[in-house]
Protein backbone atom coordinates (compact mmCIF):
# COMPACT_ATOMS: atom_id res chain seq x y z
CA UNK A 1 0.00 0.00 0.00
CA UNK A 2 1.33 3.45 -0.89
CA UNK A 3 0.58 6.34 1.42
CA UNK A 4 1.10 9.89 0.22
CA UNK A 5 1.71 12.65 2.70
CA UNK A 6 2.24 16.36 2.40
CA UNK A 7 5.46 18.12 3.31
CA UNK A 8 6.76 21.40 2.02
CA UNK A 9 10.16 22.94 2.31
CA UNK A 10 10.75 25.58 4.96
CA UNK A 11 7.43 25.09 6.75
CA UNK A 12 7.59 24.39 10.47
CA UNK A 13 6.08 21.04 11.42
CA UNK A 14 3.26 22.51 13.49
CA UNK A 15 1.19 19.32 13.30
CA UNK A 16 3.96 17.22 14.83
CA UNK A 17 4.47 19.73 17.64
CA UNK A 18 0.74 19.97 18.36
CA UNK A 19 0.39 16.18 18.38
CA UNK A 20 3.27 15.87 20.84
CA UNK A 21 1.97 18.63 23.14
CA UNK A 22 -1.65 17.48 23.14
CA UNK A 23 -0.56 13.85 23.40
CA UNK A 24 1.57 14.54 26.46
CA UNK A 25 -1.13 16.68 28.09
CA UNK A 26 -3.86 14.10 27.52
CA UNK A 27 -1.65 11.20 28.57
CA UNK A 28 -0.61 12.87 31.83
CA UNK A 29 -4.08 14.10 32.76
CA UNK A 30 -5.69 10.80 31.79
CA UNK A 31 -3.26 8.69 33.79
CA UNK A 32 -3.41 11.06 36.76
CA UNK A 33 -7.03 10.11 37.48
CA UNK A 34 -6.01 6.44 37.45
CA UNK A 35 -2.88 6.51 39.59
CA UNK A 36 -3.85 9.13 42.18
CA UNK A 37 -7.57 9.73 42.40
CA UNK A 38 -7.02 11.50 45.74
CA UNK A 39 -4.78 14.24 44.35
CA UNK A 40 -6.93 14.44 41.24
CA UNK A 41 -9.97 15.22 43.40
CA UNK A 42 -8.02 17.70 45.54
CA UNK A 43 -7.38 19.76 42.42
CA UNK A 44 -10.60 19.18 40.47
CA UNK A 45 -13.09 18.75 43.30
CA UNK A 46 -14.88 15.75 44.81
CA UNK A 47 -16.48 13.18 42.52
CA UNK A 48 -19.36 10.80 43.21
CA UNK A 49 -18.80 8.26 40.42
CA UNK A 50 -15.10 7.36 40.58
CA UNK A 51 -15.55 4.60 38.02
CA UNK A 52 -16.67 7.24 35.51
CA UNK A 53 -13.69 9.48 36.30
CA UNK A 54 -11.38 6.52 35.72
CA UNK A 55 -13.18 5.59 32.49
CA UNK A 56 -12.71 9.11 31.14
CA UNK A 57 -9.09 8.98 32.32
CA UNK A 58 -8.48 5.80 30.31
CA UNK A 59 -10.08 7.28 27.18
CA UNK A 60 -8.23 10.60 27.44
CA UNK A 61 -4.98 8.72 28.10
CA UNK A 62 -5.46 6.54 25.03
CA UNK A 63 -6.16 9.60 22.87
CA UNK A 64 -2.98 11.12 24.27
CA UNK A 65 -0.99 8.00 23.43
CA UNK A 66 -2.30 7.97 19.84
CA UNK A 67 -1.51 11.66 19.32
CA UNK A 68 1.89 11.33 20.96
CA UNK A 69 2.73 8.37 18.74
CA UNK A 70 1.70 10.35 15.66
CA UNK A 71 3.99 13.20 16.71
CA UNK A 72 6.90 10.90 17.46
CA UNK A 73 6.69 9.13 14.13
CA UNK A 74 6.46 12.56 12.43
CA UNK A 75 3.35 11.58 10.50
CA UNK A 76 0.07 13.17 11.58
CA UNK A 77 -2.80 11.94 9.43
CA UNK A 78 -6.16 13.58 8.78
CA UNK A 79 -7.77 11.02 11.11
CA UNK A 80 -5.40 11.98 13.91
CA UNK A 81 -6.11 15.68 13.30
CA UNK A 82 -9.82 14.93 13.55
CA UNK A 83 -9.24 12.98 16.79
CA UNK A 84 -7.21 15.88 18.21
CA UNK A 85 -9.68 18.63 17.32
CA UNK A 86 -12.79 16.57 18.10
CA UNK A 87 -11.61 15.43 21.50
CA UNK A 88 -10.42 18.92 22.46
CA UNK A 89 -13.72 20.45 21.32
CA UNK A 90 -15.78 17.84 23.14
CA UNK A 91 -13.87 18.23 26.39
CA UNK A 92 -14.08 22.04 26.11
CA UNK A 93 -17.85 21.88 25.71
CA UNK A 94 -18.21 19.57 28.71
CA UNK A 95 -15.93 21.77 30.83
CA UNK A 96 -17.78 24.99 30.04
CA UNK A 97 -21.33 23.60 30.21
CA UNK A 98 -20.88 21.82 33.53
CA UNK A 99 -18.93 24.65 35.19
CA UNK A 100 -21.76 27.01 34.23
CA UNK A 101 -24.29 24.56 35.67
CA UNK A 102 -22.31 24.35 38.90
CA UNK A 103 -21.70 20.60 38.56
CA UNK A 104 -17.90 20.77 38.35
CA UNK A 105 -15.21 23.04 39.75
CA UNK A 106 -14.28 26.27 37.96
CA UNK A 107 -10.74 24.86 37.71
CA UNK A 108 -12.04 23.02 34.64
CA UNK A 109 -12.13 26.38 32.85
CA UNK A 110 -8.32 26.25 32.87
CA UNK A 111 -8.53 22.95 31.02
CA UNK A 112 -11.06 24.49 28.61
CA UNK A 113 -8.67 27.38 27.92
CA UNK A 114 -5.84 24.94 27.15
CA UNK A 115 -8.14 22.94 24.89
CA UNK A 116 -9.18 26.10 23.00
CA UNK A 117 -5.49 26.89 22.51
CA UNK A 118 -4.94 23.44 21.04
CA UNK A 119 -7.94 23.82 18.74
CA UNK A 120 -6.62 27.19 17.57
CA UNK A 121 -3.24 25.61 16.89
CA UNK A 122 -4.77 22.82 14.83
CA UNK A 123 -6.84 25.32 12.84
CA UNK A 124 -3.69 27.36 12.17
CA UNK A 125 -1.89 24.20 11.05
CA UNK A 126 -4.72 23.28 8.70
CA UNK A 127 -4.91 26.83 7.34
CA UNK A 128 -1.15 26.86 6.76
CA UNK A 129 -1.55 23.75 4.64
CA UNK A 130 -4.39 25.40 2.73
CA UNK A 131 -2.34 28.56 2.06
CA UNK A 132 0.60 26.46 0.94
CA UNK A 133 -1.79 24.61 -1.37
CA UNK A 134 -2.93 27.88 -2.96
CA UNK A 135 0.71 28.65 -3.71
CA UNK A 136 1.33 25.38 -5.51
CA UNK A 137 2.44 23.32 -2.52
CA UNK A 138 0.65 20.23 -1.20
CA UNK A 139 -3.10 20.19 -0.60
CA UNK A 140 -4.77 21.03 2.70
CA UNK A 141 -4.13 18.83 5.71
CA UNK A 142 -7.66 17.43 5.66
CA UNK A 143 -7.53 16.10 2.10
CA UNK A 144 -7.22 12.30 1.99
CA UNK A 145 -3.62 11.45 1.24
CA UNK A 146 -4.54 8.99 -1.52
CA UNK A 147 -6.03 11.77 -3.64
CA UNK A 148 -2.93 13.95 -3.71
CA UNK A 149 -0.84 13.92 -6.89
CA UNK A 150 2.84 13.07 -6.69
CA UNK A 151 5.06 16.05 -7.45
CA UNK A 152 7.44 18.62 -6.06
CA UNK A 153 7.31 18.70 -2.25
CA UNK A 154 5.58 15.32 -1.93
CA UNK A 155 7.05 12.07 -0.86
CA UNK A 156 5.81 8.53 -0.84
CA UNK A 157 6.21 6.22 2.11
CA UNK A 158 5.40 2.57 1.97
CA UNK A 159 3.35 1.01 4.67
CA UNK A 160 3.89 -2.58 5.56
CA UNK A 161 1.52 -4.22 8.05
CA UNK A 162 3.26 -4.70 11.37
CA UNK A 163 6.05 -2.23 10.58
CA UNK A 164 5.82 1.41 11.62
Amino acid sequence: MIEREHRWRGAPDIGRTLALVQGAYFLVTGIWALVSIGTFQKVTGPKTDLWLVKTVGVLVGVIGAVLGWAGMRERVTASERLLAVGSAAGLTAIDVIYVLRGRISPVYLLDAALEVGLIAGWIAEIMQGTRQSDEGAPQAAWQPAGEQPIGEGYYISTFEPGVD
